[in-house]
């Protein structure tokens, strides 16, 4: 991808999401971002939880904490492949 990230979309129920990793060396802990149209978070893998967000509401969120949740160990398997 020429915006310096890796991708992934996952589609659960009505929700599709973009779940990114920037390129480069990790500064850090194991994260990963996840937009859908103006939305935007980012979750702490170990333990997950909400580092930042913007244009989700609580409900969404917390959908999306418990996406996270239930993959994490993909997510993270998918990080170390990515950074090495």
């Amino acid at each position: 991808m020429g915006n310096g990230r890796n991708a992934g979309h996952l589609s659960t129920g009505r929700l599709s999401l973009l779940f990114l990793f920037k390129r480069g060396s990790p500064l850090e802990p194991i994260h990963v971002h996840v937009r859908k149209g103006e939305g935007d978070a980012k979750f702490w893998l170990s333990p997950v939880s909400l580092a930042a967000s913007d244009g989700f509401d609580a409900r969404t969120l917390r959908q999306l904490e418990k996406i996270v949740q239930d993959r994490a160990t993909f997510i993270e398997r998918a990080w170390h492949e990515h950074f090495g």
